[in-house]
């Protein structure tokens, strides 16, 4: 089960910075695809053919098929975060192959965010390696973990179709299976039965985000669907792996809490005791963003008609300075409650560790 490599990806191009081409992980993946055209360009992240151009919104899809970047990771620094994880990790990746119609991503790197893959990841490994080593013991239990630091990994890309392009997150759960202290941590909504095979002693959380099926089919656009997702899990927590889920995002519309209702009653119908024993979620309504909308009209109209909701909606500024909309607070703060009520009804094993 699951979308393969070659659905996702059919490389033609590859942009890539030439301190990434001498590298080995650099290497390796223009190695996967040796018939694509490589160009070398100075930044990876500044790509005049790819980012910014009003004309990608009409090769949305097309671009995130058929372009992969390479570059070389520039600063390495862990950034607190005390929500999902208590540390960001320096990303050995950015950009996707999906195209979900609320991701964030986009509105930092322009019209398209193909996958760029950074080739120094010996570099990001030893530096997680003496950033845990820094911490220490943790000294109290927190909402990210009783005893471990947990280290989001994928904060802005999916990692499990990562591991689809490079070794990368590969090397990430290795290393993190040596840090009795730590925990890597990311969220997916790719099936990428490859980790399996991987060996990371408890060390690795993946979050597997779910929502309805029905309005995954509208707006997450290119993912595995959410049956697939859920199917997966008690295969994960058999391979070694701690297994969450994110009930994200959140997106309200004429009868949501029915069909929540429903998707909990399946996760409670199939998951097995193990996993149920080990799970947790995090429920997160949905953030959408002014910019982002205008781009979707141009190649994905029809999620906006349950994205964007002025009518229920106001601007917030986000952590990063970005002025993006959510649900109007006072409702919800009552739809939050509606949702949490409904976990604790449905699913009762289901810790929330946060709700926002």
């Amino acid at each position: 089960m699951g979308t393969d490599r070659r659905d996702l990806l059919q490389v033609r191009t590859i942009y890539a910075e030439p301190a990434a081409l001498a590298l080995p992980r650099g290497q390796q993946v223009v190695s996967r695809w040796p018939e694509a055209e490589v160009v070398e360009v100075e930044s990876a992240l500044r790509i005049p053919q790819v980012h910014g151009a009003d004309t990608s919104v009409e090769r949305w899809v097309r671009t995130k098929t058929e372009v992969l970047a390479l570059g070389v990771r520039k600063t390495l620094t862990a950034r607190r975060n005390e929500r999902s994880a208590n540390w960001i990790a320096p990303s050995t990746a950015n950009g996707c192959a999906m195209a979900c119609g609320y991701c964030y991503v986009p509105r930092h790197k322009g019209y398209a965010n193909p996958i760029t893959v950074y080739a120094n990841i010996d570099e990001v490994v030893g530096y997680l390696q003496r950033h845990v080593a820094r911490q220490g013991v943790k000294a109290a239990p927190d909402q990210c973990d009783p005893t471990a630091w947990v280290y989001d990994i994928g904060e802005n890309s999916d990692a499990s179709v990562d591991a689809r392009v490079s070794d990368n997150v590969a090397d990430l759960v290795t290393a993190f299976a040596a840090m009795p202290t730590a925990k890597a941590s990311f969220a997916t909504k790719h099936v990428n039965r490859d980790l399996l095979d991987l060996d990371p002693q408890g060390r690795t959380r993946v979050r597997f985000s779910v929502m309805p099926e029905a309005m995954a089919k509208l707006v997450d656009v290119r993912t595995d669907p959410v049956r697939d997702r859920v199917a997966a899990v008690d295969d994960f927590v058999a391979a070694g792996y701690e297994v969450h889920l994110n009930l994200s995002p959140v997106i309200v519309h004429e009868g949501w809490l029915e069909e929540w209702a429903a998707l909990l009653d399946h996760l409670d119908d199939v998951l097995s005791p193990r996993a149920k024993a080990q799970c947790a979620a995090e429920v997160i309504f949905l953030t959408h963003n002014a910019g982002l909308h205008e781009v979707n009209l141009g190649w994905h109209p029809r999620g906006e008609e349950v994205l964007w909701r002025p009518d229920v909606q106001e601007v917030k500024r986000s952590q990063n300075g970005m002025d993006n909309v959510r649900y109007r607070a006072r409702w919800k703060a009552v739809w939050v409650q509606r949702l949490l009520d409904l976990v604790a009804e449905r699913t009762p094993w289901l810790t929330v560790r946060y709700a926002f």
